[in-house]
């Protein structure tokens, strides 16, 4: 049974983040040569978008975090960055704050700029072969391209790797150069792509998911989800996916309950002891950075619905809430009607990124063990 959506709310135009105005999204993910790990970058406007955090998992891997907490200097960040690699992966944010020192995006200081570039990481080591395959400036740098690139470009590969090294650095526009190669994918995309390359979820195949949704006066909640859990994504009662419980009405209507002998037969393998969910949470209203804090924080009851359980001492689970302030700060009745917004729009994140995500020995996707969903096998 669906959660009762509010009246006249209705996915934006690609039920994305992107639908937040000023919002641009880019995926780089590395998948062979002992690799299966990516980076997605969540970047802002030339200006920035205000910005806050709320961390829930005992244990997060994070970079700038708490420069967030309201009482502190920055009031905006420039990108966020998500990224596989548990601690490694977050040197794919000095590829991104590259690009934007290179753009003369940051805060002002003097003799230049210093981008705001908040990160946080999934733990996937070794889900290509190699432990220490992992994201690196260079990915992070693909990933800041991408999410510049026009939304209408088809997902391309990198191009050949000069010589001299595996993360060489040289002049010009591309900074890094890479050994290995790296694919990226469309800002609206869901699935194994970007940081959820390498994710798992309950033993399921996890990935990157995203949705959005435009109430009934226009503004705009949209959230990214990096599903890498320890905890399940299904519903106890019969294996639907917990996140779709929370549709808006057409969004998951063409799911049906999986086989009851489907439900039985599913054992999934020992899950991996470490792990992690993250994400952004972001609406186009003007909002301080302790509502943004907010915002990430009821966001956390969205990741909390659809992963059970949730916030573990193997988890990291980190949410990120930006606010594009396109649109006047709302009042009080208005807020509470985006937090609300904001707990469905990422259920429904981590249910996209389960049903597009793709199987792989050792991790299978959901729709690969629950065919009857789509009303047939696969």
């Amino acid at each position: 049974m669906l959660a009762e959506a509010a009246p006249g709310m209705r996915p934006g135009p690609t039920n994305s983040l992107v639908d937040v105005a000023g919002l641009r999204v880019g995926h780089a993910h590395r998948v062979g040569g002992g690799y299966r790990t990516g980076t997605t970058v969540v970047l802002a406007p030339p200006e920035g978008v205000v910005a806050g955090v709320d961390v829930r998992g005992a244990a997060p891997g994070t970079r700038e975090t708490e420069l967030l907490d309201p009482r502190n200097l920055v009031e905006r960040v420039h990108a966020v960055v998500l990224s596989g690699g548990s601690a490694y992966g977050l040197s794919a944010a000095c590829g991104v704050m590259d690009g934007l020192a290179d753009a003369g995006v940051g805060f002002p200081v003097a003799g230049g700029v210093v981008p705001i570039v908040p990160a946080a990481v999934i733990y996937d080591l070794g889900r290509g072969g190699d432990f220490r395959a992992t994201p690196d400036a260079a990915l992070g740098a693909a990933a800041y391209a991408a999410a510049r690139a026009p939304a209408h470009e088809p997902p391309f590969p990198a191009p050949p790797p000069r010589r001299g090294g595996s993360a060489s650095r040289h002049g010009g526009a591309g900074r890094y150069v890479t050994a290995a190669q790296h694919t990226t994918a469309p800002p609206t995309a869901s699935g194994s792509i970007g940081a959820g390359a390498g994710a798992m979820a309950g033993g399921l195949a996890g990935g990157v998911g995203t949705a959005s949704a435009v109430l009934p006066g226009g503004v705009t909640v949209a959230a990214l989800a990096v599903v890498n859990a320890a905890g399940s994504v299904l519903d106890p009662a019969g294996a639907t996916l917990a996140g779709v419980r929370y549709g808006l009405p057409g969004e998951f209507g063409h799911l049906r309950r999986p086989d009851p002998a489907e439900a039985g037969a599913w054992q999934p393998d020992k899950v991996t002891s470490f792990n992690t969910t993250i994400g952004v949470v972001a609406t186009d209203l003007t909002l301080t950075k302790a509502q943004c804090g907010k915002l990430a924080g009821v966001a956390h009851d969205g990741l909390a619905r659809a992963i059970r359980p949730a916030h573990t001492m193997v988890d990291g689970d980190t949410v990120f809430g930006l606010a594009a302030c396109a649109r006047p700060a709302p009042g009080p009745d208005g807020l509470q009607d985006v937090l609300a917004a904001a707990a469905d729009v990422f259920s429904r994140a981590v249910a996209h990124a389960m049903l597009a995500a793709t199987g792989r020995e050792g991790a299978p996707a959901y729709l690969d063990v629950f065919p009857s969903v789509l009303g047939g096998d696969r």
